[in-house]
Order: C-alpha cells, then sequence, then structure tokens
C-alpha cells in the first residue's frame, strides 16, 4: 500500500485510525493529508505555520500516543507560555500586553539584528521589537490575547536563529562558548594557512620551467584538501549568514564575503580539476583567518564593552539567611532569594551582599553601593535607614526587613532601563545602517562592474579583483561605528552612576546649548531642615503639617515629616481623606471634617479667608530662605521657615558648563529671593523663580522655539512636564521614583560630579562616533579604487576588512579610559 492509501485511512501526524465520520486534512510538504482530530489539525498547522514541516520528513517513528505527537522543540517552547516561568523575565506593561528580555544566539552582524527585528515585528500581535547588536539582547513587547511567546519564539528558530530569556549566567555560558566555538574557527584556518602557504611558496618562487606538472598538480590537490576544512568549517558562519539574508531577500554583509570566498574557491577548484589557470587556495585561507580574526577580537572587545550591565545582573546572591521567627529569637533558614516575600526578614552577614531592597531593622553598618551608584565611599546604614538590593554589608550583620524583590527592587529598575536604552537606537545609527544596507548593495554592482571590465581587458587577473573587491568593502566598519560607541559610553557611565535610560541621550547631551536645573534636591543637598515656625500651637501645626505630607516623596515633605517625628515623638499622624496635589502649589486634605491647604503660601492664600491670609515673619524671604503656609477656610495656622545647602559639586559643575559655551538657568519653584540667592552664588546667568511646572514647560519650549538644545536636570516625578519638554532630561535617582522614571538619564548617586563627568564623556563619545564614520568612509573611497585597480590582493583585503572593523572597536574602548 503506498503512502498516500495509508494516510486517506490513518492519521498523518500520529498515525490512529482516521473515524469513518472525520474529514479533517492539513497541507503538510505540499500535499493535504488526512488527520483524526481537531487537536491534531491545530498541532500539524501550528509544526507547519513555524516552518517546522521537515519534522515530518526527518521522524523515523510515528509518536506512541497524541499527548506525544508533537516535536519536542515545540514542548519546550510551550513551557514558555506559562506564568510562573515567566515571573524572572517578562513585566505585565497593560492589561493584556508584556514585555519580555531574550537573549539571541546566532547574531554576527547589523543585518542579523535588522532580519530579527522586520522577522519578529511582522508577527500578528507583536507590537514592538528592538535588538541590541553589542548585547544581543531583545526587547520584545506582545499583545498576549492575539499572540503566544511561544509562537514568538518558535519564529525566531524558523529563521535560524535560537532565543532565550536573559539571564547572567545563561549569557556568561554562551559568551564562553561564542568565544570557544570562534576561536576553533580561527585556529583552524589558521592552522589551514600556513599549511597551504608552506605548498604556494614553491610556486611562488620557481622559475620558468623549474617544476614539473605532476609536481605541480600534487601541490594544487595537497592546497585543495588543506583549505577544505577553511572553508567548510572556518568559514560556515559566512556561509550560513549569507544564505539566511538571501532567503528573506536581503542583502546582508555577509553575501558579499560569501561571494568572494565561494568564487575564489571554486575557480581554484576548477583549475585544479583541469589543470589550468591560477589557483587561489593560499588567499582563500589567508582572507578568511584575518575576517575571522577580526571578528573574534571584536567580540571580546564587544563582551568588554558590555561587562558593567552583565555584573549588575549578577549583583543579586541565590540564597540568603531568612529570621522565619523575627523579632523573637530563632535561628536562621537558608532560602533561595526567589523565596522571600516582603515583610520578611533577612540577616545579612558582613562581607555578603545584601538580597533585596528593604529596611534596616538591627544593626550598624556601612553598605557599598559603588556599582549601582558610582559612590566609592561606604553608605552608613543603621535601624529605619534603607538598604539597596546589590550592595555589600561592609562590616557588621544587619537585620533587614524586606520590602521589595526581584522587578520591584531598585537594582532591577537599574538593569531595565539600561537594556531600554540598549535596544532603542538612536537617529544616528538608523541612519548608519540605511547607508550600510545600501552600501551593499552599491559593492555588488561594482563587482559585477569590475568582474566585466577585467574580463575584457585582462581575463587572468579578473577573478582575484573581483574577490578582492567584494570583502575589502564590506561596510562591517560603518556599521559598528556608532552602536558601539554608544554601548561604551554607556556601560562607563553606568559605573560612574550616571545610568543612560534612552538610546538618543547621549548624542544629545553633548550638543546641549542650555542647561535648566531645578533647585530643591538638584543643585542643594535636597535634605531640607525646618529652621523654625511661626504660630499659635506650633505642636498642632506641625501635626496637621505632617499628616498632610505623609504621602509626598518632595524633599520639603521629608522635612516637616521629618521635624515632627523629632519634635513630636508622641503625636500620631492624622487620618486624611480626600488628599489632592497641585503640582508646584501644595497639598490639600480633609482632617477631622475640615479641609486644610498646605504650600506656597499664594497657594494657601488664595483658599483661605482674605481677613485672616497673613504675612510671612519679616527677614524670611530676603534671608533666602523657603517659606511653607498651612491654614484652611478660615485663614493661615502657621508658616514654616525651611532651609537647604548647596551640593559641593555644583560650582564646578557650572563653571565648567559656562567654560564650554553652554548657557545654564535655574528654573524654581520657590520664591523668587531664594533662587536668585542660590543662582547668586553659583554664578548662574538666568534665574526664575516661583515658576509652576506648565511654567517651565513654557519657559523651555520657549528656548526651543529660538534654535536651543535644551538638557532639563530634575526631580524625575515632580518635574515631569518640563522633563519631557527638554530634548535631553537628566533625574535625580533616589529609589522611590527610580522605577517611575521616563528621564533620558538617571543621576543614581546624586553626586552633581559624576554629571560634570557625564557631559564632559559624552562629548568625547561623539566625537569617537565621528572618528569611526570618518574612517569607515575613508577606508572604504580609498580601498574601493585600489581593489578595482587590482593593487589589493585577496589575501591584503581580508586583513583591510578585519582591521577597520577592529580599529573602531578599539577607538571606541577608549571612552572607557578618559578621564573626566
Amino acid at each position: 500500500m503506498t503512502e498516500s492509501a495509508a494516510s486517506a485511512h490513518t492519521c498523518y501526524h500520529c498515525g490512529l485510525p482516521v473515524p469513518a465520520d472525520v474529514d479533517l486534512s492539513v497541507n503538510i510538504l505540499e500535499q493535504p493529508r488526512a488527520v483524526c482530530c481537531t487537536g491534531c489539525q491545530a498541532v500539524a498547522e501550528a509544526i507547519v505555520a513555524n516552518g517546522l514541516a521537515d519534522y515530518y520528513r526527518s521522524r523515523d517513528a510515528l509518536p506512541e500516543s497524541q499527548r506525544e505527537a508533537k516535536p519536542a522543540i515545540l514542548d519546550q517552547l510551550a513551557l514558555f507560555d506559562h506564568d510562573e516561568f515567566q515571573k524572572s523575565f517578562v513585566r505585565s506593561l497593560g492589561e493584556h500586553e508584556r514585555e519580555a528580555s531574550l537573549m539571541l544566539e546566532g547574531i554576527t552582524c547589523a543585518a542579523c539584528v535588522w532580519l530579527n527585528e522586520r522577522h519578529i515585528g511582522q508577527l500578528p500581535g507583536v507590537t514592538g521589537v528592538e535588538v541590541n547588536y553589542a548585547t544581543r539582547r531583545a526587547r520584545v513587547r506582545w499583545d498576549e490575547e492575539r499572540i503566544k511567546l511561544s509562537d514568538i519564539l518558535t519564529a525566531i528558530a524558523a529563521i535560524g536563529y535560537r532565543a532565550h530569556p536573559y539571564d547572567a549566567s545563561r549569557y556568561e555560558e554562551l559568551a564562553q562558548k561564542e568565544r570557544r566555538s570562534a576561536l576553533w574557527r580561527v585556529w583552524v584556518a589558521g592552522f589551514g594557512m600556513m599549511q597551504v602557504m608552506m605548498y604556494a611558496v614553491p610556486a611562488y618562487i620557481a622559475g620558468e620551467g623549474e617544476m614539473t606538472a605532476d609536481i605541480e598538480t600534487l601541490i594544487r590537490w595537497a592546497s585543495l584538501l588543506l583549505t577544505l576544512p577553511v572553508v567548510l568549517y572556518s568559514a560556515a558562519p559566512f556561509f550560513k549568514g549569507a544564505l539566511r539574508d538571501l532567503k528573506f531577500l536581503r542583502v546582508g554583509m555577509d553575501v558579499p564575503v560569501a561571494l568572494g570566498i565561494s568564487t575564489a574557491f571554486a575557480a581554484s577548484v576548477w583549475a585544479t580539476l583541469t589543470r589550468s589557470g591560477e589557483v587561489y587556495f593560499d588567499s582563500v585561507a589567508m582572507f578568511v583567518f584575518f575576517l575571522l580574526g577580526g571578528r573574534y577580537l571584536e567580540m571580546v572587545a564587544r563582551q568588554k564593552a558590555v561587562s558593567v550591565s552583565e555584573a549588575l545582573a549578577k549583583l543579586v546572591p541565590a540564597f540568603c539567611q531568612r529570621l522565619p521567627q523575627y523579632p523573637a529569637a530563632g535561628e536562621a533558614e537558608q532560602v533561595m532569594v526567589a523565596e522571600l516575600n516582603a515583610g520578611d526578614a533577612v540577616l545579612v552577614p558582613p562581607g555578603e551582599i545584601i538580597p533585596c531592597d528593604g529596611t534596616v531593622q538591627e544593626g550598624a553598618s556601612n553598605a557599598n553601593e559603588a556599582l549601582l551608584t558610582g559612590e566609592s565611599r561606604p553608605v552608613k546604614k543603621t535601624p529605619g535607614d534603607t538598604v539597596t538590593g546589590g550592595a555589600v554589608n561592609v562590616e557588621s550583620p544587619l537585620i533587614v526587613r524586606v520590602s521589595a524583590i526581584g522587578e520591584g527592587t531598585r537594582l532591577s529598575a537599574i538593569i531595565r532601563l539600561m537594556e531600554r536604552a540598549a535596544t532603542e537606537k538612536p537617529g544616528i545609527v538608523v541612519v548608519a545602517d540605511r547607508v550600510a544596507q545600501w552600501f551593499v548593495l552599491a559593492v555588488l554592482v561594482v563587482a559585477v562592474l569590475t568582474a566585466a571590465g577585467w574580463c575584457w581587458f585582462d581575463p587572468q587577473h579578473a577573478l582575484w579583483i573581483t574577490v578582492s573587491v567584494l570583502v575589502v568593502t564590506c561596510p562591517c566598519a560603518l556599521a559598528l561605528a556608532t552602536p558601539i560607541a554608544l554601548t561604551v559610553a554607556s556601560g562607563a557611565l553606568a559605573k560612574e552612576g550616571l545610568l543612560v535610560t534612552h538610546g538618543h541621550a547621549l548624542e544629545t547631551l553633548a550638543r546641549a546649548t542650555h542647561f535648566v536645573f531645578d533647585k530643591t534636591g538638584t543643585l542643594t543637598q535636597g535634605r531640607m531642615q525646618l529652621l523654625a515656625i511661626s504660630g499659635a500651637n506650633e505642636e498642632q501645626a506641625l501635626t496637621l503639617a505632617a499628616s498632610l505630607e505623609q504621602a509626598s516623596e518632595h524633599p520639603l515633605a521629608q522635612a516637616l515629616k521629618r521635624a515632627a517625628r523629632e519634635r513630636c515623638p508622641d503625636a500620631t499622624c492624622l487620618q486624611v481623606r480626600d488628599a489632592q496635589a497641585e503640582p508646584g502649589q501644595g497639598v490639600s486634605g480633609e482632617i477631622e471634617g475640615r479641609r486644610f491647604y498646605i504650600g506656597r503660601p499664594d497657594y494657601v492664600f488664595a483658599h483661605s479667608s482674605p481677613a485672616n491670609a497673613g504675612e510671612w515673619p519679616q527677614g524670611w524671604q530676603e534671608a533666602g530662605d523657603t517659606v511653607l503656609a498651612l491654614g484652611d477656610e478660615t485663614g493661615v495656622w502657621a508658616f514654616f521657615r525651611l532651609g537647604d545647602d548647596l551640593r559641593p559639586e555644583a560650582s564646578a559643575l557650572i563653571a565648567d558648563l559656562k567654560a564650554s559655551g553652554c548657557r545654564t538657568l535655574l528654573m524654581s519653584g520657590d520664591a523668587t529671593p531664594v533662587a536668585e540667592r542660590v543662582a547668586g552664588e553659583l554664578g548662574m546667568e538666568t534665574v526664575s523663580g516661583e515658576m509652576s511646572p506648565q511654567d517651565k514647560r513654557d519657559a523651555v519650549q520657549a528656548l526651543q522655539a529660538q534654535g536651543a538644545i535644551v538638557a532639563m536636570v530634575g526631580d524625575g516625578v515632580n518635574d515631569a512636564p518640563v522633563l519631557a519638554q527638554a530634548q535631553v532630561s537628566i533625574a535625580m535617582g533616589s529609589g522611590a521614583q527610580l522605577a517611575r522614571t521616563q528621564a533620558d538619564l538617571v543621576l543614581l548617586s546624586e553626586n552633581l560630579e559624576h554629571l560634570r563627568a557625564g557631559v564632559r564623556k559624552s562629548r568625547f563619545t561623539l566625537t569617537v562616533i565621528r572618528q569611526n564614520l570618518a574612517w569607515a568612509f575613508i577606508y572604504n573611497l580609498l580601498a574601493l579604487p585600489l581593489a578595482i585597480a587590482g593593487l589589493v590582493p585577496p589575501w591584503a583585503a581580508g586583513i583591510g576588512m578585519s582591521a577597520s572593523s577592529l580599529l573602531v572597536v578599539v577607538n571606541a574602548l577608549r571612552i572607557q579610559k578618559k578621564e573626566a
């Protein structure tokens, strides 16, 4: 019985009999195949739709039962759809939208990035995808009601790549595997090159008639056999990449290289078989070796460039010591960090890494937060202080109450922001990628014209000249020039406490002409102190003020709450109903049936009885301090005088910016005399006080209308409108605000010296990018005419292409060592 006849009675997928009343089929391997049920039909259609139909051609037995009727690859990928499995690498962006951080195996050039982004982006239900060439990381967003994560991973596998959930240890394992595989290919190519050269030398130095035809044939066959593993094994990545590109009608950077290698090798094989013409086995082996050597060195440099983000990902330990009976006495138990819950107590011995965000309950020690904030000096921690997961407990044991773990920690927020920056493509990268794509097509056209011209002028040299043109002008350096520099710079800045969260940030920061600063918590310490209270009942006024501000994170609110704890230790926080905050003005809320207001005096005056509005005590405003008022509809209850010290690094930052030709402006919501005092001490050129967030936004918009490139430095939450308006925004990186900030850069250390260094490094990065692009264009403009003229042999073309790519990587690595 033929296969088609048998298929009419048995299920083509599982092999079970097809019931007489069932008429279902699936088009498999270009033929309709009968299936026994809708389950087999769905699985078979999924296999075919995801490009896995070869499963049916290669299987050597039918599955034993219907439960085993799916190939192993789909079984494995189906695990990725389970909620529990997704916890570690998938986060929710909305009701149905999800985002996953993935690692991609098989990325070798910018063309691979383009192919993956295009292929995944066309899937129905995928809302966004960004792949970073330097890190091999992908950020994918999808609507889980329209597509499953396993479908996305299957689509990636269908075009020859493999995707995994991002995991630091897994990344290191894959990086080592990638290095080992690349090194083996380089070794085989190098060994083959040396052996082929040994056979080529006699042919080069032998005079006319000094070598017999038999010896020459023997040398050619020996060279062929030695070159074979170089082409089939060492050069395999070039051929795989080229075939993948051509399959999707895409001309990537591997296409000209693979074409050059295959053409030279095929011509040499033909010359060997026919005992006529020239052979180029030595040239083939040589430029494969040089190409692979350059790619290997580039890979090592790239992995070094992303070492900062990988180091952050490895900070949190796998295990910790939980105190299950705390505050009662009891033995600590070792548990996995993933098993912790908010409210648990953990013991952190000296020298160990703090496993979570939390609050110190017992003990006094210092924490090293250098990798998290760039601040090299340990930070003192006592009961009541917050600690950050990933910091190292330096001196004494601490008992910490867990407040956040996993994706909710400050460290996870930092890593997410770094991933966002790494996967976003600034305009300069997009332009370079487009130029590189068209450049490859231009190279192929030039190669065809070169071959035609030399076939007419000197056919004997046409082949190797065409190969040289294909290889020497590959635009790898052009595609690498910008992304590698941005990746190195982002890692270097993160190490110093300035976190890049958007791809365009570095380029725009380097070109900024106007720097606008908020005052409180930005140019000043942000740790306001209550200096004086003017009111009938100071304790009552302070309790009311602290109650109204209990949900606020503003430095002024923190100062009032801290003063209430210190001055009124027995007072309890009052219940506030219907609390409402007006950004830049103040807060109101209902306490015991009466609505109270606290904030700027004019804000409180607007809601108080005009007859009892009152004025703040004389001299407070003139002294440059901040004044807040508290009142209700009957009148003002009290005034609060608060002061703040300038950050010690502020003067150096402002002086440096002015020296570089930038304008510095202070826009503050505080009283104008307060803002003018701060601006005067720092030597700032323009100052505006009593500005609401909308006023600041309008002022920045006016500057932009005049052609200014504005960098805004301020509070990541309270200054959200103006931060969004500025071309580049820098937010001070306090832990509570970090996860919510949309700023382009976050100053994790809150040390303005790191911002000064960041501005300088961003400018140096832009210089490096320009150098890289200039080198890439100059190299190709010089190399192409020389190759067309026949002055560049294939082996030299391989060296030139590899050296050009390596040069831009090495030049980018200078950013890490650039002193501010």
